[in-house]
């Protein structure tokens, strides 16, 4: 994935648009949020077993594709926002993760 090329095409499109006067972070953020409750509902009445991708239902497939989606372009808008670099910010997390991990196994 050419993450930059996608916040570039969305940059374009919210330009277009006039939406840059709404992208502020604290917009954004609270847009992903709304998204990720949204892909939440898609899973709300499933039991785990239910919501693995070989028992859903095509539509409920093609409702969840579609959350993640949203999700991950209003990520994206937020790191190009922010001047962010989502693959630096998501390698620095996972160290920290591992050593955290780490140091609770030892």
């Amino acid at each position: 994935m050419d993450i930059q090329a996608w916040q570039e095409r969305l940059a374009s499109f919210a330009s277009e648009r006039d939406w840059d006067q709404f992208h502020s972070p604290k917009n954004l953020s609270s847009a992903l949020v709304v998204e990720a409750a949204e892909l939440l509902e898609q899973f709300q009445w499933l039991t785990p077993e239910q919501s693995t991708s070989d028992v859903l239902s095509s539509k409920t497939r093609d409702a969840v594709q579609q959350e993640v989606a949203d999700v991950a372009i209003y990520l994206l808008r937020i790191c190009d926002v922010l001047d962010i670099d989502l693959e630096d910010a998501m390698a620095r997390k996972l160290a920290i993760n591992e050593l955290k991990r780490s140091n609770v196994s030892s």
